[in-house]
């Protein structure tokens, strides 16, 4: 297999700035609108990509839980990888790759942590199953087999077989914060369309274009 081979040209669309929204939240909700429209697998699926004491990146897969002015939010147990590196440096970046349509959006900010009950309205929200595999899983930790897993995940299950199950000392969320967002739109010949946005003093944002 030869990997300079693999390449396709871009041709589904073009973006302009007549197509922009003044607000990249708005431009943004407009997109995954169109892209859970097509029946994407998990079109809320974004990159979160975060930095530790020795300047090593690291990425995982998360979902956006919700989005608003404020920013993007996601909720993860708080002695992962990802919640420790954000404790000593807050910068944070979220990827979201929509190949099928030739988009991708970058987002740039701070993550700021939530508040217990935001997070608490959240995880009783979530399948049952979900916040007992919360309760099981000490994530990022390693962990001898899946059997000892499953097993962790059994006593767990009849630990809180009545009634509701509280919500984890070590469970919370986070909302970005941005302040820079990237359109990307491909392109014929790989001159893609790519737009920035970024955020003022005042709160008011700007966006031009980027070189592909």
């Amino acid at each position: 297999m030869k990997l300079e081979d693999i390449r396709r040209e871009y041709l589904q669309d073009g973006l302009s700035e007549d197509m922009l929204d003044a607000s990249p939240i708005k431009q943004f909700e407009k997109w995954l609108e169109q892209a859970v429209a097509t029946n994407l697998p998990d079109p809320t699926a974004m990159v979160v990509a975060t930095v530790d004491e020795h300047g090593q990146p690291s990425q995982r897969i998360v979902l956006l839980k919700h989005l608003d002015e404020n920013g993007f939010v996601f909720f993860t147990n708080t002695g992962s990888r990802k919640a420790q590196e954000l404790k000593g440096n807050n910068k944070i970046s979220l990827h979201f790759p929509w190949h099928h349509m030739e988009r991708q959006v970058i987002v740039y900010g701070e993550a700021k942590p939530l508040p217990t009950t935001a997070v608490a309205k959240y995880f009783l929200s979530r399948p049952k199953e979900s916040q007992l595999a919360a309760w099981a899983s000490q994530q990022s930790r390693p962990v001898s087999s899946r059997k000892v897993l499953m097993e962790t995940f059994a006593n767990m299950k009849q630990k809180f077989s009545d009634g509701e199950i509280p919500l984890p000392d070590f469970w919370g969320g986070y909302c970005v914060e941005p302040t820079k967002i990237e359109f990307w739109q491909g392109g014929a010949h790989r001159l893609h369309d790519r737009f920035m946005y970024q955020r003022h003093a005042d709160g008011s944002w700007l966006f031009g274009r980027l070189n592909p």
